[in-house]
């Protein structure tokens, strides 16, 4: 296995060649999402927003109602796990950012994903959405739904010192994304 992944990632880093091209979609089935390669290390794209991911699920409480816990927010899991420590790992700093943003390339506004890729990433944040409410709440869970609240960074001053011109900030943008069913050995 070890051999496969190895030969994959070559053949996803490598120039275009006969073998690249005729394996593409297998190639890229397996490098994407988890092992995406890019230049973002040298040449990183700022942000221009901030996001805040939070979740909630829904569950059978034991005398068999049907409840909603209230948000949970997943971004500050990222921001506690990268605050004060010297060496962050990238996953700690980029894996929820990341996931969301594949989202957001691979689905519509409507949510609907139109690919086998939209279902991969959908999947992904999916796990990453569990994996972490997980962490922070016992009990079973059957469905989860992601909030995504969006805020626009100001634009930095102007090299010079001086005040931009003055405007309304602008509003936060909040998403909520559908409901997502949950195996019961995801959430458990």
């Amino acid at each position: 296995m070890t051999l496969v992944h190895v030969v994959l990632v070559f053949l996803y880093v490598a120039p275009s060649n006969a073998i690249s091209k005729a394996y593409n979609q297998q190639i890229n089935a397996w490098v994407r999402p988890l092992f995406s390669q890019n230049w973002r290390l040298f040449a990183p794209e700022p942000q221009s927003v901030n996001r805040q991911i939070s979740a909630k699920v829904r569950y059978t409480a034991p005398n068999g109602t049907r409840r909603v816990s209230g948000w949970i927010d997943l971004s500050s899991m990222d921001d506690s796990a990268v605050k004060h420590n010297v060496f962050p790992s990238h996953t700690a700093q980029n894996m929820l950012r990341q996931a969301w943003n594949s989202y957001l390339k691979t689905h519509g506004s409507d949510d609907q994903p139109y690919s086998e890729r939209a279902l991969l990433i959908e999947k992904y944040l999916r796990n990453i959405a569990v994996d972490r409410v997980t962490a922070q709440q016992r009990g079973p869970f059957d469905s989860i739904q992601l909030r995504v609240t969006t805020l626009p960074i100001a634009p930095p001053r102007p090299a010079d010192g001086s005040r931009p011109a003055a405007t309304a900030p602008a509003p936060a943008v909040i998403r909520y994304l559908p409901w997502w069913k949950v195996d019961s050995h995801e959430a458990e």
